[in-house]
């Protein structure tokens, strides 16, 4: 069966991209297929659970290329060499230019640790979300997985979930329970989506 090529680019643990690849095991994605895995951090246990997957894996540094320009040029000339599809941000901490948004529109895909618009932008990321909601004192937060342009968590939302906050939380918990029942859910259903509405437009 045709599938839509994947890569996955990555910073950290690889969590999410651990849900994508269960999640094409399990058969909720059909439709794509990762067949690459792109980190800016050599030390990404991501890069790990990619090989232990048998998905080609690359460290891209942005320190050693010196410049965004040549940073993206990089990432970009590997994704086109692998003719990809869809690229899925999961945890990569580096914003990409408007330049790279636009050369893939629509075809790049984030998930982002609250229901935004809410705790989202310039500075939002990791446990600075969960950080920011429960200073807030909001009794709901959750994930939204949404199309990437030149605007941090500024794209097109996809899919939203929503997670409730209970008495006692710390961010570590609320990511925890944030990761488990939002966001691991509705990323690979996002994947499935998108990657079979690419399938559909061929």
């Amino acid at each position: 069966m045709l599938k839509a090529k994947i890569a996955v680019l990555v910073s950290g643990g690889g969590t999410n991209l651990q849900a994508i690849i269960d999640a094409q095991h399990s058969g909720v994605i059909r439709s794509g297929e990762v067949v690459l895995v792109i980190s800016n951090n050599a030390n990404a246990y991501a890069l790990t659970r990619a090989e232990n997957a048998g998905i080609e894996h690359l460290y891209i540094s942005k320190k050693e290329l010196k410049t965004q320009e040549a940073f993206e040029d990089a990432i970009i000339a590997a994704l086109e060499e692998r003719e990809i599809d869809l690229i899925v941000l999961a945890g990569f901490m580096s914003i990409l230019s408007e330049r790279f948004t636009a050369r893939f529109d629509h075809r790049i895909l984030n998930v982002h640790p609250s229901l935004i618009p809410s705790f989202c932008g310039q500075g939002y990321y990791g446990l600075r979300v969960h950080e920011a909601a429960l200073e807030k004192g909001v009794k709901v937060t959750g994930a939204t997985v949404h199309f990437v342009n030149e605007i941090p968590d500024g794209g097109e939302i996809i899919a939203q979930k929503a997670v409730e906050i209970l008495d006692g939380d710390t961010p570590e918990v609320l990511q925890k329970r944030v990761m488990e029942q939002a966001e691991w859910i509705i990323l690979p259903q996002s994947v499935e989506k998108i990657a079979k509405q690419i399938l559909d437009n061929r």
